[in-house]
């Protein structure tokens, strides 16, 4: 069965998927201790400060409450690095051809780029739970619903990524659409509260942010408690997973500032 099932996956996916993943694996120092040090920091800092003076969920202390947060903002943030700086370092370094040579069809080209970004995702999550957890003892309500907000919220970020990496030339562009876009969405999305502590007017405009569908999503597998219906947060990632994956296919099948 194993066989049959490596057969029905091509060798040229297998081959890009195994070399993103060795190109971010390579330098892990900087792709994935960097970032878990960085929530680290964030949860001693914010933990330490705030643990004493807010409690979000009945019975929750906040240090726990911001643990699921920390853990589901670096999957996102590191699954849409992965897939936009390979694709923009092969634009710059002119190593692309190498990798639009080969037959390659745009689903293979698709999946290899996103598969990559969600294991390095997954492995920088799972390196902040596992050094995050010594500070508070964390429930798995319902894990479930954490595994699969993880898994789809970093697919969709591996292709936002993706569609970054098309459209950036140069890495001016691409540090605007990290710093304008994935960074201010991802700490206005309840990394570090619940939207109902906030005025009506940016409780509507959360529910604006795809982010924040993913992140309450995670956290309702912890704490069997969140802000929006987990049904309701799942449907909407989907929906957008779906649109991006339809754009990001698109782009590749044009070639769309790939093949000039």
């Amino acid at each position: 069965m194993f066989n049959n099932l490596t057969n029905l996956i091509s060798v040229g996916f297998r081959t890009l998927f195994y070399k993103e993943v060795l190109r971010f694996w390579k330098v892990a120092t900087q792709t994935v201790t960097a970032p878990v040090l960085t929530a680290m920091l964030y949860l001693l800092i914010f933990g330490h400060v705030l643990e004493a003076h807010v409690q979000v969920y009945p019975g929750v202390r906040y240090t726990a409450f911001l643990i699921p947060g920390l853990v589901m903002m670096s999957v996102l943030q590191n699954a849409f690095a992965n897939a936009s700086s390979s694709l923009i370092q092969s634009k710059i370094t002119g190593n692309l051809v190498f990798v639009l040579l080969p037959p390659l069809s745009a689903l293979e080209l698709f999946c290899a780029y996103v598969c990559a970004s969600v294991v390095r995702g997954l492995v920088v999550g799972g390196g902040v739970l596992l050094i995050t957890v010594w500070f508070v003892p964390l429930s798995f309500v319902a894990p479930w619903w954490s595994i699969v907000f993880a898994l789809l919220a970093a697919a969709l970020l591996g292709t936002m990524g993706l569609i970054a990496g098309i459209w950036a030339e140069k890495f001016d562009q691409l540090a605007a659409f990290q710093n304008f876009i994935i960074v201010p969405a991802t700490f206005l999305s309840g990394v570090f509260y619940s939207i109902h502590t906030l005025p009506s007017f940016w409780q509507m405009v959360s529910h604006c942010n795809p982010f924040f569908y993913m992140i309450d999503g995670f956290r309702y597998g912890f704490f069997g408690v969140s802000d929006v219906n987990p049904w309701h947060s799942l449907v909407i990632v989907s929906v957008f997973f779906v649109a991006l994956a339809s754009i990001a296919m698109k782009l590749l099948r044009s070639g769309y500032k790939l093949r000039h």
